[in-house]
């Protein structure tokens, strides 16, 4: 299990798309986001697929390499790309990993406790994961989802918008915040310092009358 802020153990696979014989030379200096589905074959993963595929413009953006692992072979997937494309409309480009012995998925902390959903050789199906990889090859963030729970990619590149933003800047984003909207300015920056860094920065009058909440609109990457 990888803990947020540590570096992610690079690995090789082989994916729809062909092999990738490093994670960490196929991400370079972008973004990555990988994503795991319990199974080939199977309704909500099929819609997730789908709707991935159709973001992947937002994603390309912001500089993220979307990779997708499902415990099944090569030879599986490719069968799959074709249904999915028909549902969502789309066509599907990025990769997805085989990982049909777990190898990958144990090693991320991607299987259940016992009991949870098993294939019908009854090995234990992924959950829904997702990881945000930073360009320096470290675990940003990191979701955990049931198998019967379908995932919000927008809300995911919300996330990833917070979390491009705050890389750079001395910031937080607020509950419900969306991109070009104002952030928070960490407790940790001086008064002076906010000033020099954020010139007409804002403080909210609250009850307690101490100056925490500090609003600004972000720099422009």
């Amino acid at each position: 299990m990888v803990l947020l802020g540590e570096t992610l153990p690079d690995f090789s696979c082989e994916t729809s798309t062909g092999p990738i014989p490093s994670f960490h030379k196929w991400i370079g200096d972008s973004w990555a986001m990988l994503c795991s589905h319990p199974a080939d074959f199977t309704p909500v993963c099929t819609t997730e697929l789908g709707r991935l595929s159709q973001l992947m413009p937002e994603f390309e953006k912001r500089d993220v390499k979307v990779l997708a692992v499902s415990c099944n072979d090569v030879a599986s997937h490719r069968e799959w790309i074709p249904d999915i494309n028909s549902y969502a409309s789309t066509d599907v480009g990025y990769p997805i990993i085989a990982d049909p012995t777990r190898t990958l998925a144990k090693a991320l902390g991607m299987i259940p406790a016992s009991g949870g959903p098993v294939d019908t050789k009854g090995m234990a199906m992924t959950v829904r994961a997702v990881f945000i990889i930073g360009p320096d090859k470290k675990l940003k963030l990191s979701l955990l989802y049931p198998a019967s729970t379908g995932r919000n990619f927008t809300e995911i590149i919300r996330v990833i918008d917070s979390l491009q933003v705050t890389a750079t800047q001395s910031l937080a984003t607020p509950s419900d915040w969306m991109q070009g909207e104002e952030c928070v300015i960490l407790p940790s920056v001086t008064s002076e310092a906010a000033a020099e860094k954020f010139p007409g920065f804002k403080t909210v009058d609250l009850p307690s009358g101490k100056p925490y909440l500090r609003t600004t609109v972000p720099a422009a990457e």
